[in-house]
């Protein structure tokens, strides 16, 4: 009997890429990968290590899989990911149940990991963060059949204060063009009808190999490929949405109207701390832009409170800001104390108690204004992509619309009659609203 192979996957969908991968060549040679955990004999644990929060997860993961070693039918635990490439030695000093490590410039030797941890053999293979994906790598999707994530860089040059990314990724490093479009096609020839572009900074996609932003090239040639329905931008960083992606956005119908802009704060002394470009002003403009040339664009962004020397002040800049904007999404997230980054060294930390205090207040502004956008939706049709059935109260079946990014966004719940499956795109007329989600009836 083969070896099976249980993996958990924590933390962004650039992560989930990488564990798909792992899983395809996994599989490639000769391995059975299981999601019953309790019946694999390697478990492998991909983690997150971007904030505390993540940490904690990772770590709590690994303990909590350590008991099927001798519960179930597990010989080995493999880590994988940030947390590997992070904190190596860390990790083998003080978590005795983990029997191999794999940075994120080698998850491509997973193969040969497991053979040798399957050996008795402890390994430890993290090195520069180097790797990048690629179409000819065996890949084993996770996702629902008609929707993946396409990863399409790696790494970062923006070296944010508090970030510890470009440390953990390395510097940006971007996939040709075609090799992207290669990988692409494949997808679409398996189903898939969502492709959702992801990357650190999307919007910087090609700098490093053509000396000049290519998303716009790139969104071109995906959407003449056979397949794809909706092409989804997210980490759009702003100083670099220009003028020709608004033009495609607006000419190209596969592209979503929908950007994930992740801005972190409203405040002109945070943003300059926290080394971010451009200023409130500058987004303020943008979004007018925006809204002016893509009507229904639903704008995402994400929030820090609690950075170094943030004041009362600054956070009410940011409450005042989140209000005249009125993004459709947003996730507030307390700043998380990172060793090794320049935030970290600064003065003036801030209490968790206000940290956490300012963002539930943040959260709370967010939530009326979120209810307030979706209630305007009442008496709209929208197209939804169909993804499973649903039975409670009597809607029958759930999806996402094209405002709707899988596994962050919310939902729409449609009550119909006709049969749907799972990768329709149907037309739905809105009928309820709450801060999330949507309810609607099959037209």
């Amino acid at each position: 009997m083969s070896v099976r192979i249980g993996l958990v996957s924590l933390g962004c969908p650039k992560n989930l890429v990488d564990s798909e991968i792992m899983l395809g060549i996994l599989k490639k040679d000769g391995f059975t990968v299981t999601n019953r955990e309790e019946e694999a004999d390697v478990l492998v644990i991909n983690t997150c290590s971007f904030i505390d929060d993540a940490k904690e997860e990772s770590i709590n993961t690994i303990l909590e899989l350590a008991r099927l070693k001798e519960e179930g039918s597990c010989k080995a635990i493999l880590v994988t990911g940030c947390m590997a490439q992070r904190y190596p030695k860390e990790l083998t000093d003080e978590m005795p149940e983990i029997d191999g490590l794999l940075g994120t410039g080698t998850i491509q030797e997973i193969a040969g990991a497991v053979k040798d941890v399957l050996t008795g053999k402890k390994v430890s293979l993290v090195r520069a963060p180097g790797f990048l994906c690629d179409a000819n790598l065996p890949r084993l999707t996770s996702t629902p059949p008609h929707t993946a994530f396409l990863k399409i860089a790696e790494g970062c040059d923006n070296c944010c204060s508090y970030c510890v990314i470009p440390q953990i990724r390395g510097p940006l490093r971007s996939r040709p063009v075609d090799d992207i479009a290669c990988e692409a096609a494949h997808l679409a020839a398996g189903g898939v009808k969502e492709l959702v572009l992801v990357a650190q900074d999307t919007t910087r996609y090609g700098v490093d190999l053509y000396g000049k932003p290519a998303l716009v090239d790139l969104l071109k040639q995906l959407a003449a490929l056979d397949g794809p329905v909706w092409l989804r931008i997210l980490y759009a960083y702003p100083d670099l949405l220009t003028d020709e992606l608004i033009e495609l956005m607006m000419s190209e119908k596969k592209v979503c109207r929908y950007l994930d802009l992740p801005l972190q704060h409203a405040s002109n002394e945070v943003l300059k701390r926290m080394n971010r470009r451009g200023s409130p002003a500058e987004i303020i403009r943008l979004v007018e832009k925006l809204r002016s040339a893509l009507p229904g664009i639903t704008l995402r962004t994400s929030f820090i409170t609690g950075f170094p020397g943030e004041t009362e002040a600054d956070f009410l800049e940011l409450l005042d800001f989140m209000r005249e904007i009125k993004f459709d999404r947003v996730g507030v997230f307390t700043y998380s104390q990172e060793e090794h980054t320049a935030a970290a060294k600064m003065p003036d930390q801030i209490p968790e108690e206000v940290k956490s205090e300012r963002r539930d207040r943040a959260m709370a502004v967010q939530q009326k204004i979120s209810l307030e956008r979706n209630m305007k939706k009442i008496g709209s049709v929208i197209p939804v992509l169909i993804e499973g059935f649903h039975s409670i109260g009597g809607l029958k079946y759930f999806g996402r619309s094209e405002g709707d990014a899988p596994d962050i966004d919310g939902k729409v719940y449609i009550m119909s009659e006709v049969k749907l499956n799972p990768g329709d795109i149907v037309q739905v007329s809105v009928v309820d609203a709450a801060e999330y989600d949507l309810t609607g009836e099959l037209v």
